[in-house]
């Protein structure tokens, strides 16, 4: 199920920020607010209107390792693997999350786009290691057993939202 852009994003962002090339990142943002991640189609059209071509809009979002122009699961659960909840064994966290949900190292999103999970270098939370974060969230003091019934509680949540 493929959602049709709406141009109507970047032209509220446009007006909220204005029209300087200087906006760029805070419309990039806006936009994968909305859709989790940058479509293509959103760069001709932001392109022209800030009058910036769509190579400079690209290295932007490609730069900046918050920006993904690859379609990410409704929820993200980024596993810290920096130094505090690596030693406090992160790493059977995103196996076991990987397992649960069939992903690997090369495919981290889910095909039903409920779910990605990437790791990062550091949450800035290493008094609560080994964490998560899910979606802006920080979930302290994980465990594999932990995450899975996250995982389970979320997919449950959904099956009761679609009824």
């Amino acid at each position: 199920m493929e959602e049709k852009f709406d141009y109507s994003i970047i032209d509220k962002a446009i007006d909220e920020y204005g029209d300087a090339e200087s906006s760029l990142i805070a419309i990039l943002q806006r936009i994968q607010e909305v859709y989790r991640f940058l479509p293509a189609e959103a760069f001709p059209y932001l392109a022209k209107k800030l009058g910036v071509s769509e190579a400079r809009i690209y290295g932007v979002a490609t730069f900046y390792e918050n920006f993904s122009l690859k379609r990410k699961g409704k929820y993200i659960i980024k596993v810290c693997d920096g130094t505090a909840c690596h030693v406090k064994h992160s790493i059977p966290i995103l196996e076991a999350l990987r397992e649960e949900l069939g992903l690997s190292e090369t495919k981290v999103t889910t095909d039903d786009y409920l779910f990605t999970v990437e790791t990062v270098s550091c949450l800035g939370a290493c008094s609560s290691a080994p964490a998560i974060m899910l979606n802006e969230d920080i979930k302290p003091l994980m465990s594999p057993e932990k995450a899975i019934e996250l995982v389970n509680q979320l997919r449950e949540g959904e099956k009761y939202d679609q009824q």
